[in-house]
């Protein structure tokens, strides 16, 4: 059984920085390509960074890129986050998942609870 488990996630100020972990169980975590996805509420769930199966190649979007750094440690089953020059846009559900390919995002398993990122103004 699939299960992602994302962790990290906290009240900030603007300007701060958070690191977000996930957890995969339950498949070949080093097989496969990774993805970080953020839903804010009221609108749907959006494409963040996605990083490939070894880690050599990674994309982010434009709206994170320069501030976010998406990295794995294939030997932990765990990706990772590192979230800098927060700002109050970035609140948000953040999830992680398992994509097709780095810079393709998709969803190959069932979403897990998401953990929430808070940045106050």
């Amino acid at each position: 059984q699939v299960q992602l488990v994302e962790s990290g996630g906290g009240l900030v100020q603007a300007g701060g920085s958070l690191r977000l972990s996930c957890a995969a169980s339950g498949y070949t975590f080093s097989s496969y390509a990774m993805g970080w996805f953020r839903q804010a509420p009221g609108k749907a769930r959006e494409f963040v960074a996605g990083i490939s199966w070894n880690g050599a190649r990674t994309l982010s979007a434009d709206s994170v890129k320069g501030r976010f750094t998406i990295s794995r440690d294939n030997a932990k089953n765990t990706m990772y986050l590192q979230m800098n020059s927060l700002k109050p846009e970035d609140t948000a559900v953040y999830y992680c998942n398992a994509q097709t390919a780095y810079n393709i995002p998709s969803a190959l398993y069932d979403w897990g609870q998401g953990t929430q990122v808070t940045v106050s103004s």
